[in-house]
């Protein structure tokens, strides 16, 4: 084995853990948060099958990654820098960080002016999300009551919503982030059968182990914002996160942080819900949370930069 191919094959199965794992909070968080009392799982098992059907289908079409990397070549030789970033991934994920992971990723397979792309790309889905969240959560101030609890006649409607609004959710966020995997992997119909085996085996085990833990150490993010145990908001919040990242899908190839779009989101939801449920000098306690959910996020932002600086300069 070459040490071009083990940089290869161990950035791989990093970045693929580590993507599952990372983008537990955004993707997943809410779901796991409101069926802490379900068996780990059979949410597991709704949510492998779907992810078996996506990629199965990309994969089938001729294009794993969903036409997200159609300006990122597969590198002729991997690179130190290339195995990188993905540990870094790892490193932050153990300490709770919601890092982009399409950033910090991407960045090493990047020239520059992809990634300022990528970046503006990122920065008008946050802006979105927020506007999106707050309008859409002040409005829902007057029809509905996210302090109440839901009724007892309701909750299987919410719950089975719920499970079907996250799915919906997860099938657009893989067509958005599973690029950020396959970048090690061939493109196209190079990618063989046997490859795609590994690589779908990899995933599903990765997922098993994140239903397990019930989310691990991002899990946090999640649990500490208002309702998201409840199945009605957390059915809310993933079906509106699923239709912005619809839109973007749509819009064009370019990747783009889903973590942005669902620190926007959590941005906008939490200050119509404070403004619009909860006392009007609670709004002063939220904005350090909010304020170091950003924060965070700009960790990854500045390793992102500082990696292709990093490449650039000592290639």
């Amino acid at each position: 084995m070459t040490i071009s191919l083990a940089i290869g094959l161990v950035g791989f199965v990093l970045a693929a853990y580590s993507v599952i794992a990372n983008d537990s909070a955004q993707t997943l968080g809410t779901f796991i948060a409101s069926n802490k009392d379900t068996a780990w799982w059979k949410p597991w098992l709704y949510m492998a099958s779907i992810m078996v059907l996506t990629l199965g289908y990309a994969w089938g079409t001729g294009d794993i990654a969903y036409g997200r990397l159609d300006a990122i070549p597969f590198p002729e030789t991997f690179r130190w820098y290339h195995g990188l970033a993905p540990i870094l991934l790892l490193g932050l994920t153990r300490f709770g960080v919601p890092v982009s992971t399409t950033l910090l990723t991407l960045s090493v397979f990047s020239s520059t002016f992809v990634l300022e792309k990528i970046i503006i790309k990122s920065a008008v889905g946050y802006g979105l999300a927020a506007v999106v969240a707050y309008a859409l959560w002040t409005g829902l101030s007057y029809i509905l009551d996210e302090k109440k609890p839901v009724a007892e006649k309701d909750k299987k409607f919410w719950r089975v919503s719920q499970w079907l609004a996250t799915g919906f959710l997860w099938h657009q966020w893989l067509s958005h982030d599973i690029a950020n995997v396959a970048v090690y992997l061939p493109r196209g119909n190079d990618l063989s059968f046997e490859m795609f085996i590994g690589f779908m085996i990899i995933l599903v085990g990765g997922l098993a182990h994140l239903f397990y833990q019930r989310g691990g150490k991002i899990q946090e993010i999640v649990s500490s914002k208002s309702g998201t145990r409840i199945s009605r908001s957390a059915t809310i919040i993933d079906f509106v996160y699923a239709i912005i990242l619809w839109f973007f899908k749509e819009y064009n190839n370019l990747p783009m942080s889903t973590t942005w779009v669902f620190v926007g989101l959590l941005c906008g939801r939490e200050l119509a819900v404070y403004r619009s449920f909860a006392n009007k000098d609670s709004i002063k306690e939220v904005l350090p949370l909010l304020f170091n959910d950003f924060m965070k996020m700009m960790v990854g932002l500045g390793l992102s930069v500082a990696l292709i600086f990093a490449v650039v300069m000592v290639g």
